[in-house]
């Protein structure tokens, strides 16, 4: 049976006071005109927040002073050092805050107190970084083919739009703020409809580090508003989106007719591969918190689980019994394993993919509904669930859930495995679990994945290159080149003949 938490444990939480209703555009904090939306806790479903929205007036003002204070000296004149200071500014507001912050985002998420201090570490941590490698990078002396000295360098590409996902808001902005400053831009920035309180915290928290006006807006809204009119702008010279493959795909199709850069994490259904000689309880662990941490809403979740047939069964039996041990309830708990689900609308979505499952011949080994304890009834809680008896083709094994709903399948030979794993749509990442590294680094050659993580799971870092194949997206995140994503290459010849062209004789 797994284990409930009561989630009024920490009701008596009194240091949460929830944003202001304003977003920031063009350096001034001021009250949306559009429609009103009321912000959930979704552990309660009590109200947090009436947020209104922001409408296409509001993006081209954002876009403009936007254009303006990136083109201007006060930030385009700055050698790339004193960026840094900027930076590191920004970085020390969200450590002097994190305590505040990551208690915002688990009352907006609904996430572990222990994994929003994560992510909000984590954004510091970005903003760190990038201030690092704005003070040591270079630009590039070329290899010259004649008579003349050849350079690249980089340059900001003016304004850059970046729609954010609602599962890790405080981190995902971090990712895309930092180093879009770093390479000189503005930035316009629109946070997820459902957790915008998180976003527009950090917005006064980089604001208020001294930021000159206009290189940051914070503006809350819908997609198909919103995220629309930055999308079309024709002042946005560059998208950064994080979120479904199908507004990915939009995305893309809008950026084609502008001819404008993109960069697009989107969607995944990850295969967890345990092989025959695997460490059983290490593998366990691994692939329950591939799947159930963070509620199973990451888009690199471990959703598919491939075992060899040779083990299938007792391990199975194993993940299940830990798995129901696994314990529910309000994030503000310490005790909590597993959190609710970020709204009421989306656990219902999660609820109709088990039941699709159960439709197509899958057997509910756990879980498959929600929680029967009273005290959970009012949250968008969903337990953890594991399926087997389906086949690779099933739907729930070909879309993405994104919530705690793992498909566990048996497979016969590493060439079986691999045609399985790489049978599917999405390429975001997977994860093995096998003693022999050698087999494993064949293994992950073989994987048509953006990350392979052997013997661990979901462990990030910000310095090193992150991206998707196929519909998991296009261009890659972090590391030293995630400022070159945000900039435009330039190359500067310097002619050294003393004399006239021959030519022109």
């Amino acid at each position: 049976m797994t284990t409930a938490l009561h989630p009024a444990l920490t009701d008596t939480d009194l240091d949460f006071v929830p944003v202001p209703d304003e977003m920031l555009v063009a350096g001034t904090w001021r009250r949306a005109t559009g429609p009103a939306f009321e912000v959930t806790d979704p552990a309660t479903g009590r109200v947090l927040q009436t947020v209104h929205q922001a409408v296409a007036a509001d993006v081209d003002d954002a876009v403009a002073a936007g254009k303006a204070a990136s083109e201007g000296p006060a930030w385009r004149g700055l050698l790339p050092h004193q960026r840094a200071r900027y930076l590191h500014r920004i970085a020390d507001g969200i450590e002097e805050n994190s305590a505040r912050l990551a208690l915002l985002q688990s009352y907006n998420t609904g996430k572990t107190l222990a994994e929003t201090t994560a992510l909000v570490g984590s954004a510091a941590g970005t903003f760190r970084y990038f201030a690092a490698v704005l003070e040591s990078g270079d630009d590039d002396l070329t290899v010259p083919r004649g008579n003349y000295l050849s350079m690249s360098v980089h340059e900001p590409i003016g304004v850059i739009g970046a729609i954010a996902p609602w599962n890790s808001p405080v981190a995902s902005d971090a990712q895309k703020i930092a180093p879009a400053l770093a390479a000189g831009n503005a930035v316009v920035l629109k946070p997820a409809e459902w957790t915008p309180l998180v976003s527009l915290a950090l917005g006064r928290i980089i604001d208020d580090s001294g930021l000159p006006a206009g290189l940051l807006s914070v503006l809350p809204g819908k997609g198909s508003i919103v995220g629309d009119a930055i999308v079309q702008h024709p002042g946005i010279g560059k998208v950064t989106f994080t979120g479904g493959t199908r507004t990915g795909r939009t995305i893309a199709h809008a950026a084609a007719e502008k001819l404008m850069p993109v960069s697009l994490e989107l969607g995944g259904k990850s295969p967890t591969i345990v092989l025959d000689d695997a460490d059983i309880e290490q593998a366990v662990a691994g692939v329950m918190y591939g799947i159930f941490s963070s509620s199973g809403q990451s888009c690199i979740a471990g959703s598919r689980l491939f075992v060899d047939r040779s083990l299938y069964e007792p391990f199975v039996a194993r993940l299940v019994e830990r798995t129901r041990a696994l314990r529910i309830g309000n994030g503000r708990d310490p005790r909590t394993q597993v959190g609710p689900l970020v709204h009421h609308a989306h656990r219902d979505s999660v609820a109709s993919y088990v039941d699709l499952a159960r439709r197509e011949g899958g057997r509910v080994l756990c879980g498959g509904a929600a929680p029967d304890d009273p005290t959970l009834a009012d949250g968008a809680y969903y337990l953890p669930t594991i399926v087997d008896g389906l086949s690779n083709d099933a739907r729930v094994c070909r879309e993405e859930i994104f919530g705690p709903v793992l498909v566990v399948l048996p497979f016969d030979g590493v060439d079986d495995l691999v045609a399985q794993a790489n049978d599917s749509v999405f390429g975001l990442a997977a994860g093995i679990w096998t003693r022999d590294y050698r087999r494993a680094w064949r293994l992950a050659r073989r994987l048509d994945t953006g990350t392979v993580w052997i013997n661990t799971y979901k462990r990030f870092s910000i310095s090193t290159p992150f991206g998707g194949v196929k519909e998991s997206g296009l261009g890659v995140e972090k590391g030293r080149d995630g400022i070159a994503a945000y900039s435009r290459c330039k190359s500067v010849y310097f002619g050294l003949d003393d004399g006239p062209d021959a030519w022109a004789d």
